[in-house]
C-alpha cells in the first residue's frame, strides 16, 4: 500500500517514476491560457491570508461547498463572515471531495507552495491557517514570487479588444520580472450583438480605438487596429468562447445590415446573429493567420444556468455546466471556409463535452498541414474535464486519432495564483500513461526517447507552437 501523495503519487509503474523524475519534474511552465489579473501581477499583490488567495474567486471550490450544504454567506462572503470562517467551511468540505480533483489539488497546493503536508479537515484547519499565513507574510510570497517559484516562463492572460493593456505594457518594462506576461485576444463581446453588453462594449471599443464605432465597417477597422496593437504588445494567441459554434454564410453587406439593426435596438433573429458571427469570425481568423497567431475555440459550455443566483452574484460564480450542442457540422464549415482561402490559423479546439473529444480530434486531422507540426490541436481537458480520468481520456483520443507527441500540453485556465500544481498533476498522468504502454509491451522501453516526448508535451511543443520569443 502506498502512502497518501508520496513521491510516486499517480505514477503506476517504475517506468512512469523514471519518466517523471528524470524528464517531467522541474520543466518550465508555459501557461498559455489563464484568467490571472495582470494588474495584480504588476502591483505584486500580497495576500492577507490563505482564504484570500485560496478561495476568493474560485468557483470550483464554491460549487463543492454548496454541494456540501455550506450556506452561501460562507461561500462567497457576507457581512459578519470572516475569512477564517470561509476557510474553515472549505476545510470541512475537503474530506467530502474525495474522488474530485479538488481533493488532490488542494493538498498539492498546500504541499508544493507552502510545504504543508497535513490532511485537510476541520481538525487540522487551525494549524494549516497559522502555517500558511506565516508563509504568506514572507518576503517572497507575493504574486510575482508565487509565479517564479512555480517555474513559470510565460503567462497569457485573457483580455478584451477594448482593454488598454496598461499593466502588460508596464510589465514589459520590468527587467528582473523572471517571466513574461502576455495578453490574449478575447473578442467575445464583439460577437454578442444580442446581449445587453454589446452597446456598452461598442462605446468602450470606440474609446480604445480613438473613433466611434457607428457601423460595421468601423467595427472591422477597430478589430484590425486592436489586433495590431495586441500583437505589438506580445500577443500570439486569441481565444473565443463559442458555447455554440455558429455557421451561416453572409456577405459583408448582410453582416453590416444586421449590425445596424442591433445598433438601432431592433430584434435580430438567431439566423441573422449566426450570419453576423460567422462573417466576423472569418475576418478575425484571417487576421490571426496573417500574424502567425494561434486561435483557441472553447466550445459547448452552458453558462449561467441559475438565473436567480446570477442576478445575486453575477457570472462566473459556479453556475455553469456542460452543453450538448452539435459541433461537427458548423465547425467543419467554419474551418473549411478559412482553409479554402489558405487563411486558417493554427487552431486549438476544446469542448466542455468529453463526448466531443474524438470528433474534435478527427476534425483537427482534416486541417493539418502547411508544414506546421501539430497545427491543429485537440485542446487540453478543460474545466469539468481537467480530472484524472478526463485528462487521460483527452490524451487517449489524441493518441488514437492524431499525434500525441505534438500536443502543446497543459494550461491552468484559472483565476488563482495557486493553480500551478495542476501542471504537475497533468505531467504525472502523462508519465503514468506512457509507462503503462511500456509495461504492457505496447511501447519500446527507451527512456531517452520517451523522456523527450514527455518534455516536448510538458513544455517544448508549446514554446515552438506559440512562438512567444518571436518579435515580428
Amino acid at each position: 500500500m502506498k502512502a497518501f501523495m508520496d513521491d510516486t503519487f499517480m505514477l503506476d509503474s517504475e517506468t512512469a517514476v523514471q519518466l517523471y523524475n528524470n524528464y517531467a519534474k522541474g520543466m518550465p511552465i508555459i501557461d498559455y491560457h489563464c484568467h490571472l489579473s495582470p494588474q495584480e501581477i504588476w502591483e505584486d499583490k500580497r495576500f492577507a491570508n490563505l482564504a484570500e488567495v485560496w478561495l476568493y474567486g474560485d468557483h470550483y471550490k464554491w460549487r463543492a461547498m454548496r454541494a456540501n450544504g455550506v450556506e452561501e454567506r460562507f461561500v462567497t462572503g457576507a457581512a459578519g463572515v470572516t475569512d477564517y470562517d470561509r476557510f474553515l467551511a472549505w476545510c470541512e468540505t475537503v474530506p467530502y471531495t474525495l474522488g474530485n480533483p479538488l481533493y488532490h489539488w488542494s493538498h498539492m497546493e498546500l504541499r508544493h507552495i507552502f510545504g504543508i503536508t497535513a490532511r485537510i479537515g476541520a481538525e487540522t484547519a487551525p494549524q494549516i491557517w497559522e502555517a500558511a499565513n506565516a508563509r504568506l507574510a514572507e518576503e517572497s510570497f507575493t504574486v510575482r514570487g508565487l509565479i517564479r517559484s512555480a517555474g513559470v516562463e510565460t503567462v497569457c492572460t485573457t483580455d478584451d479588444p477594448a482593454d488598454s493593456l496598461e499593466y502588460h505594457l508596464k510589465l514589459k518594462q520590468v527587467d528582473d520580472l523572471g517571466f513574461r506576461v502576455l495578453p490574449s485576444f478575447r473578442p467575445d463581446k464583439a460577437l454578442g450583438l444580442t446581449r445587453g453588453t454589446f452597446l456598452p462594449w461598442l462605446q468602450r471599443m470606440g474609446d480604445a480605438c480613438g473613433y466611434a464605432i457607428t457601423d460595421y465597417a468601423a467595427l472591422l477597422r477597430g478589430l484590425e487596429d486592436r489586433v495590431r496593437f495586441f500583437h505589438e504588445a506580445g500577443t500570439r494567441v486569441s481565444d473565443h468562447a463559442l458555447d455554440e459554434v455558429p455557421y451561416a454564410e453572409a456577405t459583408q453587406e448582410e453582416a453590416a445590415a444586421i449590425f445596424a439593426k442591433a445598433l438601432r435596438g431592433e430584434a435580430v433573429s438567431r439566423h441573422e446573429e449566426w450570419q453576423y458571427q460567422t462573417y466576423t469570425l472569418l475576418v478575425l481568423g484571417r487576421l490571426y493567420a496573417q500574424r502567425g497567431w494561434a486561435m483557441q475555440l472553447h466550445i459547448n459550455a452552458h453558462r449561467n444556468n441559475n438565473t436567480r443566483m446570477e442576478a445575486l452574484l453575477g457570472p462566473d460564480t459556479g453556475y455553469d455546466s456542460i452543453n450538448d450542442n452539435p459541433v461537427a457540422g458548423p465547425l467543419v464549415k467554419l474551418l473549411n471556409a478559412l482553409e479554402q482561402e489558405q487563411q486558417l490559423p493554427k487552431t486549438i479546439l476544446y469542448s466542455l463535452n468529453a463526448n466531443d473529444n474524438d470528433i474534435l480530434a478527427s476534425i483537427a486531422g482534416s486541417f493539418q498541414g502547411g508544414g506546421v507540426p501539430g497545427k491543429m490541436q485537440l485542446g487540453s481537458a478543460w474545466w469539468f474535464n481537467d480530472t484524472k480520468e478526463g485528462m487521460r481520456a483527452q490524451l487517449l483520443s489524441l493518441a488514437n486519432i492524431g499525434l500525441l507527441s505534438r500536443f502543446v500540453g497543459m494550461l491552468t485556465d484559472s483565476r488563482s495564483f495557486l493553480s500551478y500544481p495542476r501542471h504537475d498533476y497533468f505531467r504525472r498522468i502523462l508519465c503514468s500513461l506512457l509507462g503503462e504502454w511500456v509495461e504492457r509491451g505496447e511501447a519500446p522501453d527507451d527512456e531517452e526517447w520517451l523522456g523527450g516526448i514527455v518534455q516536448a508535451i510538458s513544455y517544448r511543443n508549446a514554446k515552438d507552437y506559440f512562438g512567444f520569443d518571436r518579435e515580428e
